[in-house]
C-alpha cells in the first residue's frame, strides 16, 4: 500500500489545550500503511509562531507531505498548508478560516457554545479549561483514565491568536479533506459543515465529542491516508 501513497510524511498539528500526545492513538495507524509521521509541539501563542513551528516541520519532512489539524490548528494548517511541499489539507473537528477572516470572526457567525464557560483565562492572557470542561465539553466521551490525561497534559493557549488573521487560506487551492464532529461541544458542528461546503471537501461525519483522533483513531487514519493517496 505504501507504493500506492502519493505523500511522503503526515504532518500532525495539535489543538489548542493539548500537546503532540494528542496522536497517540492514530499515527501508529498511518505508519503502518507507509506513511511517515511528524507530531508537531505548536507553542500556541500566537498565529505566527505556530505557523513557524509548522513551517520548520515541513521543512524537515520527507515530501509530498499531508497536513493535518485539530481544532485551533486548522487555523495553522490554512496559513501554513500554502506551503509548495504540502499535498493536501486533513482538517479534524477544526477551524478553517478563509483569506482575511480569524478564528474570532468566522466563529462570531454562531452561537457562543455552553463550554465556554468552563474556559479559564489568566492574567497574562492564556486560557485553560478546567477539568470539568475537559470531562464534560471537550473530551466527553473518552474514559475517565483518558480525560484525566488530556486534563493533565493541556497547553495553555494564548488569546489573542484567536484575532490573528489569514493570508491566504490553502484550502482554496489544494486538496481538502474534513472531519465533523457533529456532536461537538468546542466547534459549532454546523460550522464544521459550512466549512465542508466552502472549502468543497472530501468529508466524514462523526459522533465523537471534540477529540475525534482519540475517539476513532481508525476512521481518522483512514482519512489521512486517503488524504495521502
Amino acid at each position: 500500500m505504501a507504493a500506492e501513497l502519493k505523500a511522503r510524511t503526515a504532518v500532525l498539528l495539535h489543538s489548542a489545550f493539548a500537546d503532540g500526545s494528542s496522536w497517540g492513538e492514530s499515527y501508529p495507524l498511518s505508519q503502518k500503511a507507509g506513511l511517515k509521521v511528524v507530531a508537531v509541539q505548536d507553542p500556541l501563542d500566537s498565529l505566527d509562531n505556530d505557523v513557524a513551528a509548522t513551517k520548520r516541520a515541513i521543512r524537515n519532512a520527507e515530501g509530498p507531505v499531508v497536513l493535518v489539524g485539530h481544532c485551533w490548528a486548522g487555523a495553522v494548517i490554512t496559513e501554513a498548508g500554502n506551503d509548495d511541499k504540502v499535498k493536501s489539507l486533513v482538517y479534524l473537528a477544526a477551524h478553517g478560516p478563509d483569506k482575511g477572516e480569524s478564528v474570532k470572526s468566522a466563529t462570531s457567525k454562531y452561537p457562543d457554545p455552553e463550554s465556554l464557560k468552563t474556559f479559564v483565562k489568566e492574567p497574562d492572557g492564556y486560557l485553560t479549561i478546567s477539568e470539568e470542561g475537559i470531562r464534560k465539553y471537550f473530551a466527553a466521551n473518552l474514559p475517565p483514565k483518558e480525560q484525566s490525561v488530556v486534563a493533565a497534559t493541556q497547553g495553555p493557549f494564548h488569546i489573542r491568536a484567536l484575532g490573528a488573521t489569514i493570508s491566504e487560506a490553502a484550502w482554496r487551492e489544494k486538496p481538502t479533506f474534513m472531519v465533523v464532529a457533529t456532536k461537538d461541544a468546542i466547534i459549532p458542528p454546523q460550522m464544521e459543515k459550512d466549512q465542508v461546503k466552502v472549502a468543497n471537501a472530501t468529508a466524514i461525519e462523526m459522533p465523537p465529542s471534540h477529540v475525534a483522533m482519540l475517539a476513532f483513531p481508525k476512521e481518522v487514519s483512514e482519512l489521512i491516508i486517503k488524504a495521502a493517496e
